[in-house]
């Protein structure tokens, strides 16, 4: 009850710290909108990205906007990666797994391609 009361006392409806605002709630700057721009363009041409940053500076927030975004556009597939920290070998179990490819560590080569080929490009 004293968060409702908090809340109110600020006139928000969620509490703007919780990770799980809804997405209609999250305000979307320009800067955000052209990164999502970016990222769409990569993304349609087979990309990867990789976002680095200080605790606190909004990652999660735009990789949560990112993926609302993507999520919209026919014939693109969004995979999270779960356990970040985990070493080369896992990474490469965990993107097969997200995107339905037998993937070996020891041949790297060989996965990444099946991979690569596993993904329509549509140009």
């Amino acid at each position: 009850m004293m968060t409702r009361n908090l809340l109110a006392l600020f006139g928000v409806k969620w509490n703007p710290f919780s990770p799980d605002i809804p997405i209609e709630a999250l305000w979307r700057t320009p800067k955000i909108d052209h990164f999502c721009w970016r990222l769409e363009n990569l993304a349609r041409e087979g990309g990867f990205a990789l976002i680095t940053g200080d605790p606190g500076t909004g990652k999660s927030v735009a990789l949560r906007t990112l993926a609302h975004h993507l999520a919209a556009l026919p014939d693109v597939t969004i995979g999270v990666l779960t356990r970040p920290q985990s070493g080369l070998g896992d990474f490469y179990r965990e993107m097969g797994q997200l995107f339905g490819v037998a993937l070996a560590p020891h041949n790297r080569w060989g996965g990444f391609k099946i991979l690569r080929e596993s993904w329509p490009i549509s140009r």
